[in-house]
């Protein structure tokens, strides 16, 4: 037990380092949430600082979600339950972080290194369709909600372990649900363009 709440313990602490946020004040001297959207994530990191540090940002905090889950599979062994925990308690830490007053982004890079390094395939497919999505209509927030929405679907095609399945669903639902002002902007056809600054996405 000693080692399980030790590694999501550690989990939580990978997740809750803010890339973004110690990447702006080194590059340009600023605080990521007083531009843009306010967010630690990618893409407010691209609008402040362009393609290669947000891009840089985008990897950080996926590698958070990678690391969780190799340091649960090394100490606690091939059990997906807690490889799931644990990539969820990095997740968290993303979008709970105990160095930002318990508040961060919206952990969609974090979670794409979770569900990456266990059903690679899955996530290969959906940074494709979001990739596609994203260079036809210029909208990141539309891109991420159906990427979101198509992770558990593919789960689902490609018969993976129900706790995986489950886990997808809860990400993909967590991923819509923080993106309603997106949804509703996008509805309005009021959401802004890659290339705006006033865009609020993860």
């Amino acid at each position: 037990m000693f080692k399980v709440v030790l590694v999501m313990l550690v989990s939580y602490l990978l997740g809750s380092i803010p890339f973004g946020l110690l990447i702006s004040k080194m590059v340009k001297g600023q605080d990521i949430r007083k531009y843009g959207s306010g967010n630690i994530g990618a893409t407010n990191a691209f609008r402040l600082m362009g393609l290669k540090m947000g891009a840089l940002v985008a990897l950080l905090d996926i590698s958070k979600g990678v690391l969780a889950v190799k340091l649960a599979d090394i100490v606690l062994g091939d059990q997906i339950i807690l490889l799931l925990l644990a990539g969820l308690f990095s997740v968290a830490g993303h979008n709970l972080s105990i160095f930002l007053g318990f508040s961060g982004g919206r952990g969609v890079a974090t979670s794409v290194g979770v569900l990456g390094t266990l059903a690679p395939v899955v996530v290969v497919i959906v940074f494709l369709v979001w990739l596609s999505i994203v260079l036809l209509t210029k909208y990141v927030s539309l891109g991420s909600i159906i990427g979101s929405a198509l992770i558990p679907v593919l789960m689902l095609w490609f018969n993976k372990d129900t706790a995986l399945v489950i886990f997808s669903f809860l990400i993909a639902a967590f991923v819509i649900y923080s993106h309603r002002p997106n949804i509703k902007r996008l509805l309005a056809g009021e959401e802004n363009k890659v290339g705006m600054e006033q865009n609020s996405n993860e």
